[in-house]
């Protein structure tokens, strides 16, 4: 860790791999002999339609993305998607399926309601988000045009273990928090969206991989901008895309492929999680927010059940080079996230002070 650098566990923007920023900023000002850098060139010059290209290639083959579906490089938020959903999907049934574990997919399903008739699949709210529903508590409405859920619930702490069966309904998935951190069969999907900001490059890049036959359905008020065909057919070339930030999720999968791809981030994160989990759990004065079976290997939520003893754990905290902890403000207490480029050695550190901050309190 360069000397000036903190352990950042903030839960988005987050932190991103060193060697990446490192190299960006090599080649901020002259990209590869280019004598501009990529936030300066045109969208359609070779030299950045090879860094496009080459980043949507390198993205389809390190989650293995088959034929038939397309990656888009978007400008909408992930919160943008919670529109474009049931504007492109949701007219050929008029229904969709919403499972409610967290106050993202609450804010999708309460968008969707714009668009037609929303059947609540699962709602957590019953303990505070603190768990993911079993395939058996799935309430599934059978006219829905798609089944939507997201994966990993950022601000309480929990995500989805199993891929839910909704037969042949298509599944689209928020994976903003949680993707390229382990392996997804892409094929089970029929949409994954997902926020950069958190695993993948800074924010303001939207990746969108979705089933192809899916797009040409949407509502005949779709807004351009937010036309799923449209985005294809210019492969996400309609108006000028993020362009730093599609360059920085290539410099990012070339981080990730030399630390082992995604099944060397799994183990990264199994190994971060059980190691800041079993140190919560043997603490006399933490608790998790989320229940065993449904935690999150990228956002670890936890409290004393004192508001005046978080504030003075974040800022001890704070001090010794550990920074945005707070939780929050749904939740309080205190939030470790821990994403794929946070390093081992952050968690370690974390989890030495957990322990000297319980016994001296």
């Amino acid at each position: 860790m360069s000397e000036q650098r903190v352990y950042n566990f903030s839960a988005g923007p987050s932190m991103l791999p060193l060697s990446a920023l490192e190299r960006a900023g090599s080649e901020i000002t002259n990209y590869r002999g280019s004598g501009m850098s990529v936030m300066e060139m045109s969208h359609r010059s070779k030299v950045f339609m090879q860094i496009f290209e080459e980043t949507q290639d390198k993205l389809r083959k390190m989650m293995n993305i088959p034929e038939g579906y397309k990656i888009l490089f978007l400008q909408t938020g992930a919160s943008g998607q919670f529109s474009m959903v049931p504007l492109n999907l949701m007219g050929r049934t008029g229904e969709a399926d919403y499972a409610v574990t967290g106050n993202f997919a609450s804010l999708a399903a309460k968008e969707a309601k714009k668009y037609g008739t929303v059947h609540l699949a699962a709602d957590t709210s019953d303990r505070d988000h603190s768990y993911i529903p079993s395939q058996e508590q799935l309430k599934l409405s059978g006219q829905a045009s798609y089944f939507y859920y997201c994966a990993n619930n950022t601000i309480y702490g929990t995500e989805w273990q199993y891929v839910p069966d909704t037969g042949s309904v298509p599944l689209v998935c928020d994976m903003s928090s949680n993707i390229l951190s382990r392996s997804v069969d892409v094929s089970k999907y029929g949409i994954i969206f997902a926020g950069a900001q958190k695993n993948m490059a800074p924010a303001g890049l939207t990746v969108v991989i979705m089933r192809e036959d899916l797009a040409g359905h949407e509502l005949p008020y779709t807004p351009l901008m937010m036309n799923y065909h449209t985005m294809i057919e210019k492969d996400s070339m309609y108006n000028t895309p993020p362009c730093w930030c599609i360059y920085m999720l290539g410099l990012n999968l070339d981080w990730v492929a030399e630390q082992g791809g995604i099944a060397g981030m799994e183990k990264l994160r199994d190994l971060r999680s059980a190691m800041l989990y079993d140190t919560l759990d043997a603490s006399r004065l933490f608790q998790c927010h989320a229940e065993k079976g449904s935690r999150s290997g990228m956002n670890v939520t936890f409290r004393t059940g004192n508001e005046e003893m978080d504030a003075k754990f974040v800022k001890e905290a704070t001090e010794a080079g550990f920074v945005n902890l707070k939780g929050h403000r749904k939740v309080g207490g205190m939030r470790a996230s821990i994403y794929n480029a946070m390093p081992v050695e952050g968690v370690e550190k974390l989890c030495d002070f957990i322990k000297q901050f319980d016994k001296a309190n």
